[in-house]
């Protein structure tokens, strides 16, 4: 059984295949955290643990003679504020009696077969029926409020989920200050935060970073996950690596504001808090009401970095993605944003659309401004019908006109604003966000609809749904453009102000299950201004988030190894764009924009009719290329051969197959010099006992002459093992010119070929 109750010791542990999680219901009702790591069968393991009497930490009632047993040093499965934990509480509340926090006492557990659900909210499912759920009931006697903990132990993935259900059992109201998924007491070892920030054009930037005396946080206040602070934080030994060494991973299911906390306080042990940002939160609790906290993925590896990375996005696609068009070849689409903006006609689209599919393009992705008075972005948000100024008859002509080519259709579309200047907002002002008697906050010149509000969520639904519909639509880019201020619902009354952010959020979600479950053929992908949302929140929804609204190559390699961290490869939305870049004025060459770009769902944001000959050839081998290397890509194994720091002056990465078959061997030289040296990489997961040969290779961007980047003129011939590869590892010759790539498949051959 992978949940387990030992009534002699009173400990509950939890089995995956490597890791334990255990448990202890302490004497006075109190939930220990024991212990979180590498397997360990048949042993209880409270003595490690030894409590000393620590100035200044207060000790419960129970506990008055007994100095060293405080809440304050107490390595807790679950902590509240106001009852003698000074530590970051996961629990803050206030009951109408004034009643501050709550004394959690063990009630009940209980363990059940399959995976917990949460009610309006995205979490993991079993898929493979192998999933167990313990629910364990704390309880605090002054208010009445009970707390569920729910984990869902995935034994064969490596994987706990963790999430919590708040129930009001008293009888008055009880006001949530802060409900969060997760509290992790780990109570030894020397530890470091890897976190991923940045900003718009420039997300998920991996930073490492040792953990200080006091609390370090990792948040967003801004309605989403955010460019700036994604939700996913790993904790690291401080001697871990990419092959080796501790790491726990911490990954909210939200794409709201979020927070966690790292603490490392006086007894030099760590606490993590994570879940929803108690900034501007609050929850009123009625008798008999439950509030269900967001669910957090957990996972713990001591085989490095690499080990984390690898079980994320295996659990992610197996259990947490929902999508049909997970498990299916996307079609290569081309966006018409950076080609046309809102400058566009039907005549204008049809030739675009005609001149991409000659070059190997299969969908047709229409951007901002096909609806209402569309042809900037200061007017026209909330009205989703087609501006028949632009396109005559609608959008089902033009739909029409695509399929017709052998293409599919793709509409860009951005349910949660609104503009002023729009027929929607002088219908309904009081559908967007904002503070009685103060000028709202304005980004893009656009408004937030208050998503919280049913009477908002039925009309997008309505409008939504008839528009995918009736136009035969294949492909949805769903956008949000701006982030939240302003969060002041006018269908809240004063007192569940608090509320107005979380319930955006109940809405965002429930809009996008409605829609992706009415139709699922339809391939959705999420965009907040590029990677503002991508979480795993958003991944239960749609199968691939636009990475970054940043398309530069060589930025793009920062912001991808960044991502693959926790999210899959096959989640990134990625596209050759035009050069000089719109973003950054680099020029890069094609056929490494191109290399960047395949590492992820990979497209195209360009027009054809500006393409040289040579590109346009070079774009017709490159369908070829996506096809052939799509499954290698999407479900191999992803490598990171360089790190995660990029502190050089190439970046490198593989894929290879479960099977050791295939290795794709990608590499971008980002600096070059005079006088330098050969590029040296080690390739990781071959067979050790297979023997490989260099099948194929594309070399971009590089001024020398065919075959001079090789270490050997007769490489193509020559015989490697996988030991060697791994080992002794592959040398290119220096590379010259800007940015320079190559793009190497590695095959096992069977011994009847050599």
């Amino acid at each position: 059984m992978a949940i387990q109750f030992d009534p002699t010791d009173r400990t509950i542990t939890l089995q995956t295949r490597t890791t334990t999680y255990q448990m202890q219901i302490g004497a006075n009702g109190r939930v220990l955290h024991l212990y979180y790591g590498r397997r360990i069968d048949g042993m209880c393991l409270d003595y490690p643990c030894i409590l000393t009497d620590c100035g200044f930490s207060p000790n419960s009632y129970e506990d008055r003679l007994h100095r060293e047993v405080s809440p304050d040093i107490l390595p807790l499965e679950y902590s509240s504020a106001g009852c003698g934990d000074y530590r970051v509480p996961a629990l803050e509340c206030v009951s109408d009696g004034g009643v501050t926090g709550a004394d959690l006492r063990y009630v009940r557990h209980d363990v059940t077969v399959g995976k917990y659900a949460l009610p309006g909210l995205p979490a993991s499912f079993e898929g493979d029926g192998q999933a167990q759920t313990l629910s364990m009931v704390l309880a605090d006697a002054a208010t009445g409020l009970e707390v569920e903990l729910l984990y869902g132990v995935f034994e064969a993935a490596d994987v706990i989920t963790r999430a919590a259900v708040f129930r009001n059992g008293g009888d008055k109201a009880i006001r949530l200050d802060r409900a969060s998924s997760l509290c992790l007491d780990i109570p030894f070892g020397q530890w470091e935060l890897l976190h991923l920030h940045g900003r718009h054009c420039m997300e998920r930037k991996p930073e490492r970073v040792r953990l200080m005396h006091g609390i370090q946080t990792v948040s967003s206040r801004r309605g989403a996950s955010s460019h700036h602070h994604n939700p996913f934080v790993v904790l690291m030994a401080t001697d871990a690596g990419e092959r080796h060494g501790e790491c726990i991973g911490v990954m909210p299911v939200y794409s709201g504001s979020h927070r966690t906390d790292i603490e490392l306080n006086q007894a030099d042990s760590v606490r993590v808090v994570s879940g929803i940002a108690p900034d501007l939160f609050s929850w009123q609790l009625e008798p008999g009401e439950a509030f269900h906290a967001p669910e957090v993925i957990l996972c713990h590896t001591d085989d490095g970095l690499e080990s984390l990375t690898h079980r994320y996005h295996d659990f992610l696609n197996d259990h947490l993605i929902r999508s049909p068009w997970k498990n299916r070849r996307r079609p290569l689409l081309i966006n018409s944003w950076e080609s046309m903006t809102c400058d566009f006609d039907a005549e204008k689209v049809l030739k675009f659309a005609g001149d991409a599919a000659q070059l190997g393009v299969e969908m047709v992705v229409l951007d901002d401004g096909w609806f209402g008075a569309r042809n900037d972005d200061n007017a026209g948000l909330g009205d989703w019908f087609a501006n028949e100024d632009k396109l005559p008859g609608g959008l089902r002509p033009l739909s029409d006109a695509i399929h017709a080519m052998g293409l599919k259709f793709g509409l860009w579309i951005e349910p949660e604003m609104v503009n002023e200047d729009s027929e929607l907002y002088r219908a309904h002002p009081d559908w967007a966000l904002a503070v009685p008697g103060r000028k709202p906050v304005m980004a893009r010149n656009q408004l937030v609809l208050d998503m919280g509000r049913r009477d908002v969520v039925e009309h997008l639904y309505g409008v939504f749904s008839a528009l995918i519909r009736d136009n035969g639509i294949d492909y949805i880019k769903w956008d949000m453009n701006r982030n939240i201020a302003d969060t002041f619902s006018a269908a809240l009354p004063p007192h569940r102000q608090g509320e107005a952010s979380h319930r955006y959020m109940l809405g965002v979600y429930e809009l996008m299950d409605r829609l992706t479950g009415e139709f699922p053929e339809v391939l959705f992908e999420n965009c907040a201004g590029g990677g503002g949302r991508f979480d795993a929140g958003m991944l239960y929804y749609t199968p691939q988030i636009w990475c970054s609204d940043d398309s530069d190559a060589i930025e793009r390699l920062t912001i991808q190894t960044g991502t693959a961290i926790g999210y899959p490869v096959g989640a990134m939305g990625a596209h050759v764009s035009i050069c000089p870049n719109q973003q950054t004025g680099r020029t890069v060459p094609f056929g490494t924009r191109a290399i960047v770009a395949l590492s992820g769902t990979f497209g195209y944001e360009l027009d054809p009719a500006h393409l040289t000959e040579d590109e346009k050839r070079r774009m017709r081998a490159l369908a070829g290329r996506y096809h052939r290397f799509y499954d290698l890509i999407h479900n191999g194994r992803y490598y990171r051969l360089t790190g995660v720091d990029q502190d050089g002056d190439h970046v490198a990465w593989a894929f290879v197959d479960r099977c050791g078959r295939q290795a794709l061997l990608n590499l971008v030289v980002t600096r070059t010099h005079a006088n330098t040296h050969g590029i040296h990489v080690r390739l990781r997961g071959l067979d050790p006992d297979g023997r490989y040969r260099l099948k194929e290779m594309a070399v971009e961007g590089c001024d020398q002459p065919d075959g001079a980047y090789l270490s050997r003129e007769d490489v193509a011939e020559r015989m490697y093992t996988g030991q060697s590869l791994m080992a002794a590892g592959f040398t290119l010759r220096p590379m010259r010119g800007d940015y320079p790539g190559v793009q190497l498949l590695f095959e096992r051959v069977d011994a009847k070929e050599e």
